[in-house]
């Protein structure tokens, strides 16, 4: 798989919208080579993993797994990312791995 770092300024625009007969509200980000469109689900897990280490004072990261819930609240989705039991150390290993992948075209 190839690793695509985006920084601010290869983003052309995003539009959040909720399709008409629909709920729950989607993402489209528009780069200049692609574009993506996020369901409310993944869009609300990335917002609670960026605020569990921007606003946490000694987290530096977390991993979030797809699983499937058979029990769960009103309203959620089946497939939801949670948390998963991996050390953070190991996480942060990880993602410093992509990160220089993807950024070593640069």
């Amino acid at each position: 798989m190839r690793i695509r770092v985006y920084r601010n300024q290869d983003v052309k625009r995003i539009i959040a919208f909720i399709p008409p007969g629909h709920m729950h509200t989607r993402l489209y980000i528009e780069f200049d080579d692609q574009g993506i469109i996020l369901n409310e689900a993944t869009i609300s897990a990335i917002l609670r993993a960026y605020i569990n280490i921007a606003h946490h004072p000694t987290r530096r990261a977390i991993e979030l797994i797809n699983y499937r819930l058979d029990k769960k609240k009103f309203g959620y989705a089946k497939y939801q990312l949670l948390e998963s039991e991996r050390e953070e150390d190991d996480i942060l290993n990880e993602a410093m791995e992509l990160y220089v992948e993807g950024t070593s075209d640069e």
